[in-house]
């Protein structure tokens, strides 16, 4: 199983390394793995906003651009939206993105 790293910055200034398998979304691995700061309330569905993350400068254009869904979930985010902000359900993990930075927000 090939695999991608990310690197996710906690709102408390610590910095976690999740391995995620190519076709996995970011959601899907950090909730597997136990990471905190990723709610998933909707397992995923892009129904729920609670795996808001801001992508780091750098890599956003290397994403899939947002649909229309995601874009609504967007805007009831618990922290503003911000430029780049995404849904971590969204974020399917490739060899392009392998080394992506992502950082949470205070509050999901």
């Amino acid at each position: 199983m090939t695999t991608a790293t990310c690197n996710v910055n906690h709102a408390d200034g610590r910095t976690s390394t999740l391995e995620v398998a190519h076709g996995t979304s970011l959601l899907q691995a950090a909730l597997a793995q136990g990471l905190a700061g990723f709610n998933g309330d909707c397992g995923g569905a892009c129904q729920c906003a609670t795996c808001h993350v801001y992508i780091d400068e750098g890599w956003q254009a290397r994403l899939e651009p947002v649909d229309d869904t995601e874009d609504a979930m967007l805007d009831c985010t618990a922290e503003p939206r911000r430029p780049s902000s995404r849904l971590a359900c969204r974020v399917v993990m490739s060899s392009e993105l392998s080394g992506l930075s992502v950082t949470l927000p205070e509050v999901q």
